[in-house]
């Protein structure tokens, strides 16, 4: 049966207006039931749920339904958005695309893994340079399972009082527990640090101990993503405490094509030698790219022709390439 807990939070989210809010504890309920081996019931949760969201979405809205927003102390730990992105609006390579399209697959069907006793992927840890995708990814499942996307502020987590980050970090997972969604700790070197550094002086070792028991005792429902651009900082304990981790890296030319092409894809070009630019722009990130492209496209505006040309794309790539980099 439901928990006294869930019980309040769905009357109290009915009370509010807060469909998704309503329909995420719902979700947690089946898979609550289905760990217990009420497969039956599990499943009849999810099926009344799904028929409920569905009849939702044809009938008209009288009026909007509210945005969930953190409250109290999460306020100055999440900040939450709901993104409209999705995997076929990024350009990745065959094998990354095709593992977080199984791990989507996974979180739609979770109710029937977990019938069986298996859990869906819910833990991915993301590495690769800056611009290579794991920020836009994580809007992007968000997006797909058409959940909520709470960023963790590093800023409000961490802090220099003993205990205190911990203390934090635990609100952040019973949050999780509460309201299901796709959880962002992105720059996750912060927390993830190696224990063993020189100059750590125990709160290292404090907080990343406490990230690892919480992620171990963390229940199957949000989908945790962390994002690195530097996983040969994190401490090796972290990579077998997720269920998959991601490698991204700069786009080989193909990629670089695909990328062009895809932002060009509604804008008007003049004989553009493809080749020719992707050869230029060859060692830049794909958010590097994408802005090079738009500053293209707003020349060709501001100067009235209309038209983005091969000189002027190798222009702005130029520039871009000559920016300093991000760490």
């Amino acid at each position: 049966m439901a928990t006294g807990d869930q019980l309040k939070a769905l009357l109290r989210s009915l009370e509010e207006g807060d469909e998704e809010r309503l329909y995420s504890i719902g979700l947690q309920m089946a898979a609550h039931e289905a760990r217990l081996g009420h497969g039956k019931l599990a499943l009849e949760v999810r099926e009344l749920l799904d028929a409920i969201r569905d009849r939702r979405r044809i009938a008209p809205q009288r009026q909007p339904i509210p945005l969930l927003q953190p409250k109290g102390e999460l306020a100055g730990i999440l900040s939450v958005s709901y993104p409209e992105a999705r995997l076929a609006d990024m350009v990745l390579a065959a094998e990354t695309e095709s593992r977080l399209r199984r791990v989507l697959l996974e979180q739609h069907q979770q109710v029937k893994l977990l019938d069986h006793g298996l859990h869906p992927r819910a833990k991915l840890l993301l590495t690769g340079p800056p611009g290579s995708g794991k920020t836009l990814t994580a809007r992007a499942l968000a997006g797909e399972l058409r959940l909520p996307l709470f960023s963790i502020r590093l800023d409000g987590l961490i802090t220099k009082f003993m205990g205190e980050t911990a203390a934090k970090l635990r609100l952040v997972f019973d949050a999780m527990k509460r309201t299901r969604g796709v959880y962002l700790f992105d720059e996750f070197d912060a927390i993830g640090g190696q224990r063993n550094v020189s100059n750590d002086v125990g709160e290292v070792r404090r907080i990343l101990n406490s990230f690892l028991t919480m992620l171990e005792e963390a229940e199957p429902g949000s989908l945790v993503v962390a994002a690195t651009n530097h996983p040969e900082l994190l401490d090796p304990a972290l990579f077998r405490r997720f269920d998959d981790v991601l490698q991204y890296s700069l786009p080989d030319t193909a990629l670089i094509l695909r990328t062009l092409q895809t932002r060009f894809s509604s804008l008007a070009v003049d004989r553009m030698s493809w080749d020719n630019v992707a050869a230029e722009a060859e060692g830049l990130s794909y958010a590097d790219i994408i802005r090079a492209c738009e500053d293209a496209a707003k020349e060709a505006v501001l100067t009235g022709s209309h038209l983005v040309t091969t000189s002027m794309l190798i222009r702005s790539i130029s520039e871009r390439k000559g920016m300093p980099r991000r760490a």
